[in-house]
């Protein structure tokens, strides 16, 4: 709330913006990182257990046909001869070259007769073990000629939590960066506007508007301590006589009470000691001084 606070509605429209930028690049390098030449993993890591497949079944002459994008997220693996295999070892090889290509871990797998299209063997992989479902293992698949269907079922899931992790690290650490650039930018965004103001130590002096400003706390000033204070920052270092000071102040103002110059002064060095870089000094039988170091 503070922060919101302290900041121009431009500001925070640019932070908005900037957010929702980066929240669609972090989207987007999740789509990216998952869908880079998917199809082609797909299809490599498809062949690649078809070979384990033949090479289980002691053929290294069979040809694995060309893999087949059937729709969206579906793959066919099929072969030039017949083969047989037992579902476990199906099971073990798919996932071993899946992950090797870096290949979601949530798919659905359909071992389907060439002859009549219907399903011999099915089972399904999920990243959560609650949702895995692996049927009917060591039973053996005659010899025959088959089809295998691989399914991606959510893609999201794909996409490896540590690499969410880290994008998300990243996005916090740089909202945290503009953060402080802003908090340091805030003072030189006044100068921007037309307020006029001078820089005093770590405070801002606005006499318009009869206030000092130290980071985000507003210090009121009355109209004597304003113009007082406005005498001292115009002459820095320098000494100003008591007379000048009453009869700039002072005069056509109503009636000055000898205490008032000595009153005013001891308000203003309450309000400036929380930097002590400003002191509001007393010469003696002089005048006053503001020293800045």
């Amino acid at each position: 709330m503070l922060f919101t606070k302290i900041m121009k509605p431009n500001t925070i429209n640019m932070l908005n913006r900037l957010g929702i930028v980066m929240l669609l690049a972090l989207g987007l390098s999740c789509t990216t990182v998952e869908n880079v030449d998917f199809p082609e993993r797909t299809k490599i890591a498809l062949r690649d257990a078809g070979n384990k497949l033949l090479l289980s079944n002691k053929d290294s002459i069979s040809l694995i046909l060309p893999v087949v994008k059937l729709e969206t997220n579906k793959y066919q693996l099929s072969f030039n001869n017949t083969l047989s295999f037992e579902p476990t070892f199906l099971v073990t090889v798919m996932e071993q070259s899946l992950k090797s290509a870096q290949l979601p871990k949530h798919y659905r797998v359909e071992v389907l007769q060439c002859s009549d299209r219907e399903v011999a063997y099915s089972y399904q992989m999920s990243a959560e073990k609650e949702s895995t479902i692996i049927p009917c293992s060591g039973r053996y698949l005659s010899e025959a000629c088959y089809l295998i269907e691989v399914k991606f079922t959510n893609r999201v899931a794909g996409f490896a939590l540590h690499e969410f992790i880290s994008y998300a690290i990243i996005f916090l650490v740089l909202m945290g960066l503009i953060f402080l650039i802003i908090k340091k930018a805030r003072p030189d965004s006044a100068k921007e506007s037309n307020e006029i103001f001078e820089k005093l130590g770590s405070f801002y002096f606005y006499p318009e508007q009869n206030k000092l400003v130290k980071e985000a706390e507003e210090i009121a000033l009355s109209k004597k301590e304003c113009e007082l204070l406005a005498l001292f920052v115009a002459n820095p270092n320098q000494i100003i006589k008591r007379d000048e000071l009453t009869k700039r102040v002072w005069e056509d103002n109503g009636v000055f009470v000898g205490r008032s110059l000595d009153t005013y002064i001891s308000k203003l060095r309450k309000k400036l000691r929380a930097d002590s870089s400003i002191k509001l000094t007393n010469v003696h039988g002089v005048g006053y001084k503001l020293e800045l170091n």
